[in-house]
Formats: structure tokens, C-alpha cells, sequence
């Protein structure tokens, strides 16, 4: 009797404490399952940022309900599989996922599946609106094999009245030409910073994160026109800093500080070689690799106040030789501390001639 009345009271013990649980997180359960990148996902083409000619022609596409076979190709993270989702959820409408299917070409891109997957759906009979045809949305399109894409290009000749192909790619020359002669072609470009910034913001009020600008500024170097991981990094700082700053940004995204990589340049340009070295020689102990230096100092030189431009021209030929040395294989100190040298020799010589 009393190890039932135990045994009850254990178990009204537990549910309450999972009904307090429930409760403590119940607000905040959607925001931690789903990544923001997801959740604020644009659901209609209008709704994408950036890209707006491209973009336009894709809603025209929309509303005469004719979509060709097309590439998409641009950089990682500006939108292309978004654009082809958007726009196939406009054409079919509730039909969306019977009249869908979606690969990523980098997993499924052998011979078999294009044989198996692809023509099955493409042989399905779905209904669709009238006028409309069955989509297949291949991402990253040109991790295809070449057997696979020859097999592509006979089944895009057969199954063309009743199914539509969309290929999104970073490198469209790596598709087939006789597959892009059958394609429109759509070019993507990256995002710019105020375009960033503004989705950026946008998120920022929906989710009520605490930020100052110069987190967003950051945000905004580190992403170099990705939304999508601008967005990613905007999530973690937040998540695991419960402050959007400067400092904090670069903790998540570990890239060197560009305050002091813009110190190392200030003293390039002063010609004082230890202060450059010492720089140097601080970022190499905190552990980032030379690529993770090259790539920011020539970033930073790019963007930099105040040289004159022959100079910077100079800079930026100097860094571009060594970061080829670097992904060669010759990623030492001694290459940074070299190219440290040869930029303290290019403000030498410019000092020289405006004297």
C-alpha cells in the first residue's frame, strides 16, 4: 500500500516537473529547433534579397507559368536554391510536393541515380495546374559526374514535355555544353553589405537580439557577401554570447581580428618591420593558420583608408603571390615574415619618390 502511494507520488513528481519544464521553455522551443537560416527562409520570390534582374525574370516566369529547363550558377549561400524553391512553390501551389523533387547533386550524382530516381519521377503521373510541369531541382549541379550528366541531357530531350529540369551550381562551365545549350542561364552575383545589413537587422528585431553596429560590421566582413552565413554567425554569437559585438563575432568565426590585422598594415606602410612582425608573429601564436592571415590581410587591404592606389596595387600583387606559395604547400612563418619585409620595401620605395 504505501509503495503504491510512493510510487504515485513519484510519478506526479516527475509529470509536474516536465509540465514546469514545458512551460520554462515553451517560447523559446521553435527558435532553438529550427536554424534561423530555415526559419527565415524566403517562402516567395519577391521576398529574396538582392540579385533584382535575376529575380525579376524569375517572377515573370512565374506569372506566364512557362518555366524553361535553366542553371542558376553564383557563389555559396546568395540564394540560387531558395530562388528555385520560391519559384516552384509559386507554379505548383499545393501541388508542391508531389510535383518536386529535390537532389543534392554532390550526394546523389552517379549515373544511377539520374537512370533511377530522376527518370521515375519524371515517368509519374502527377496532378498538376494547367499549363505546368513537374520540376527537378538539382543542387550543386556541377559535382555531377560526366556519364551522369550525358545521362541527364537524353533524359531532359525525353521527359521535356512534362517535366522541367533546374540546375543551381557553383561553376556553371563545369556543366556539359550540350546540357547548357538546353538551359537558360542565370548568373548570380554576391550580395552587398547593405543588402546584409538590412536582413541582418531585420532578424535582429524579429528575434529581439541585443547588438551594436560594429557586431553587424563584422557580421558583414566575415560572411563577404554569404547571407547564408552571415545569418549562421548573426545565430551563433547571439545563442552563445547573448551579445552581438565585435569581439564576439570573431570569437564564433575564429578569423583574425582585422584591428590587428589593420595595425600590421599601418606599420607596413610606416616602415616599422618588428612592429609588422611582432603582429604577425602574435596572430601565428594565437593559432590561426597563413591562410587564415593572407586571406585577411588582403581583405583589409583591399578596403584600407588613406594609401595611395598604385600603392595598394602593389600590396594586393604582393599578397596574391604569397597566398600561391602558401596553397602550394609553403604555409611557414617565414613566408608571412617575408611578405612583411617586401611591403615595408614597397613603402620604402614610395616614400622615396614622393620625396
Amino acid at each position: 500500500m504505501s509503495s503504491s502511494l510512493a510510487s504515485a507520488s513519484s510519478g506526479s513528481t516527475s509529470a509536474a516537473q516536465l509540465a514546469n519544464f514545458n512551460a520554462q521553455f515553451k517560447g523559446n522551443v521553435d527558435s532553438y529547433e529550427l536554424p534561423w537560416v530555415e526559419k527565415y527562409r524566403p517562402q516567395l520570390l519577391k521576398d529574396i534579397v538582392g540579385n533584382e534582374e535575376t529575380v525579376e525574370r524569375l517572377q515573370l516566369i512565374a506569372k506566364q507559368g512557362n518555366m524553361p529547363h535553366m542553371i542558376i550558377s553564383g557563389s555559396p549561400g546568395i540564394g540560387k536554391t531558395t530562388s528555385v524553391l520560391c519559384l516552384a512553390h509559386e507554379l505548383l501551389g499545393t501541388a508542391f510536393k508531389e510535383g518536386v523533387l529535390e537532389l543534392n547533386a554532390s550526394d546523389d550524382r552517379g549515373i544511377d541515380v539520374v537512370r533511377n530516381k530522376i527518370k521515375t519521377f519524371a515517368q509519374k503521373k502527377v496532378t498538376l495546374p494547367p499549363g505546368r510541369h513537374k520540376i527537378v531541382i538539382l543542387d550543386e549541379a556541377d559535382s555531377m559526374t560526366a556519364g551522369a550528366q550525358q545521362a541527364l541531357r537524353r533524359t531532359m530531350e525525353i521527359y521535356s514535355n512534362s517535366t522541367r529540369f533546374a540546375l543551381a551550381c557553383n561553376q556553371s562551365s563545369k556543366i556539359i555544353e550540350p546540357i547548357q545549350s538546353r538551359c537558360a542561364m542565370l548568373r548570380y552575383t554576391k550580395l552587398t553589405d547593405m543588402q546584409i545589413l538590412k536582413r541582418l537587422r531585420e532578424i535582429c528585431e524579429a528575434e529581439e537580439v541585443k547588438y551594436n553596429a560594429e557586431g553587424l560590421e563584422a557580421l558583414i566582413f566575415t560572411a563577404e557577401g554569404d547571407m547564408r552565413q552571415a545569418v549562421n554567425n548573426l545565430q551563433s554569437t547571439w545563442s552563445g554570447f547573448a551579445y552581438v559585438n565585435s569581439e564576439n563575432v570573431f570569437k564564433v568565426c575564429d578569423q583574425p581580428h582585422p584591428v590587428m590585422v589593420n595595425a600590421i598594415i599601418a606599420s607596413c606602410l610606416q616602415i616599422k618591420v618588428n612592429n609588422a612582425l611582432e603582429g604577425i608573429h602574435e596572430l601565428w601564436r594565437q593559432g590561426y593558420s597563413a591562410v587564415d592571415i593572407i586571406t585577411t590581410l588582403f581583405r583589409v587591404v583591399k578596403f584600407y583608408d588613406g594609401m595611395p592606389e598604385y600603392l595598394k596595387l602593389d600590396y594586393i600583387k604582393e599578397i596574391g603571390l604569397t597566398h600561391m606559395k602558401i596553397l602550394e604547400g609553403a604555409a611557414t612563418l617565414v613566408q608571412l615574415g617575408g611578405l612583411i619585409s617586401r611591403l615595408c620595401k614597397l613603402s620604402m620605395d614610395s616614400a622615396s619618390l614622393t620625396v
